[in-house]
């Protein structure tokens, strides 16, 4: 069949002209009510993903419109991906079918090959000095492939190099470009001072993201990943968030830049200005949301893995996040692979965490949970619990004092917390966090007070919803 050239002709018309103009759709923001949270499309927003490795733009070999059909299907709404400016070899971190590991041919980054042979991962040699136009096409389709998904793309514009092999294979690393910059040890680069010419770098490259991806509502910069290692100054950090936030104003655009903090938890000081969602990584319990929740930003946790591979320990973790004041929650999902974008790999044994199609949906009920609460109306609390819980059970929860209460119990078969409630009429109800099924819906006309409330039986967790009668 010989193809439309017309109708092709108006398709990509209408695609520039969508990538140049301003976001018709506001961009994801802080919700004005409670900035805790999140606002899109004028609806208050929590993000939740158990997302692929981050190489859905830079291994030409990952088809992501099955990918972002995956998440759609399960009812999740964030994906985090890495711009190229790293990339890993195979075999990191233990990582089978890493998304991060493309194949020699099959790398794709914001700068062209030159003509240059001797590049270390096979092939010619980059030129920093000018840009991939392949490449950010494909990045733009992406983001666009996941706007229409109501998908976020949490974008990490950089990557310390936690060890030689990373920084040997970086097209920044002088050996590798043909540009004479970047001849210097891994732990420099991310530096104003001592970056052996990268600042540069670093500053075009973010204009240039930026200024491609202004069209887009459905995108948060993140500073980098994990800065905490690999000699990643702060200076340099903020430096980056000023950049982002400056080249926006020029455009007349704000999208959200995120930060992460830190691995589990810290009290964070002297924050940026233009940061509005401070991640952690691994933060189990969540007490990063404790340390930080006087911020009034989103506190997040943005990565987790690595503790095995028990679909219920991230879903417990994305439970205690969201139940705790937190709004962003991702897992990393090693299902996902460049051979099986649904997510149905079966990964070994080594392999270093876990992910699976039945994870994916019970974190979809997690978000249901939280879309059935007025959630940007609620606060942590746990002050309508009237006395201890029995046991090993423990609890995290979110109330709007007189009207909502939500609560997720860890441990346990079957509890009976004693809560204090203002008189009322109020609807009980009980999630199985597993099959998403609410179970044992009572009505309690309450004269205010202490009161029992019992739960069904379960084996791991349970959540438990209470909303007054508002008539």
């Amino acid at each position: 069949m010989k193809p439309n050239f017309q109708l092709c002709l108006v398709t990509v018309i209408a695609i520039f002209a969508h990538m140049d103009g301003k976001c018709q759709t506001k961009p994801i923001a802080l919700h004005p009510v409670n900035p805790h949270y999140f606002i899109y499309n004028e609806k208050p927003t929590v993000l939740i993903t158990s997302g692929e490795h981050y190489g859905a733009v830079l291994n030409l070999d990952f088809d992501y419109q099955k990918y972002l059909v995956e998440l759609q299907t399960k009812g999740l709404n964030l994906t985090r991906t890495f711009t190229g400016a790293y990339v890993e070899p195979a075999g990191a971190f233990n990582i089978t079918e890493n998304t991060l590991a493309p194949s020699t041919d099959k790398f794709i980054c914001p700068w062209p090959r030159s003509q240059e042979p001797g590049y270390a991962g096979g092939g010619n040699k980059f030129d920093l000095e000018h840009w991939n136009d392949a490449y950010f096409l494909r990045l733009k389709d992406f983001v666009a492939a996941a706007e229409k998904k109501g998908v976020i793309v949490e974008l990490a514009l950089f990557c310390p190099f936690y060890e030689k092999i990373q920084w040997n294979i970086s097209p920044m690393n002088g050996s590798n470009n043909i540009n004479g910059v970047g001849n210097i040890g891994k732990d420099s680069v991310y530096t104003l001072d001592k970056s052996g010419g990268l600042l540069m770098v670093h500053e075009a490259l973010v204009r240039k993201v930026v200024r491609e991806l202004k069209g887009y509502s459905n995108i948060i910069y993140e500073i980098c990943n994990e800065p905490y290692f690999g000699g990643v100054t702060m200076e340099w950090q903020h430096h980056i968030a000023s950049l982002i936030s400056a080249t926006e104003k020029e455009l007349g655009i704000k999208h959200l830049i995120s930060q992460n903090i830190a691995n589990d938890s810290a009290k964070i000081t002297n924050p940026h200005p233009d940061v509005s969602v401070f991640n952690f990584h691994y933060a189990s319990p969540p007490t990063a949301v404790k340390q930080n929740y006087g911020l009034k930003k989103v506190i997040g946790n943005n990565e987790t893995g690595f503790r095995g591979q028990k679909d219920s320990t991230y879903r417990k973790e994305g439970w205690q996040i969201l139940l705790s004041g937190g709004a962003l929650y991702n897992n990393l999902d090693y299902s996902f692979t460049a051979s099986h974008e649904d997510g149905n790999y079966a990964y070994p044994e080594k392999q270093p965490g876990g992910g699976s199609a039945l994870l994916r949906n019970q974190l979809g009920f997690l978000m249901k949970f939280m879309n059935d609460l007025d959630f940007v109306r609620m606060k942590p609390d746990k002050s309508f619990f009237a006395g201890p819980l029995s046991g090993q059970t423990r609890v995290y929860s979110l109330s709007e004092t007189g009207k909502q209460y939500a609560a997720y119990f860890l441990r346990g078969q079957q509890i009976n917390p004693t809560l204090r409630l203002p008189a009322g009429k109020y609807s009980i109800s009980w999630m199985d966090p597993v099959t998403g099924a609410y179970s044992k819906k009572e009505t309690l006309q309450h004269k205010g007070g202490d009161v029992v409330v019992a739960s069904p039986q379960f084996d791991f967790d349970i959540a438990l919803r209470i909303v007054k009668d508002r008539k």
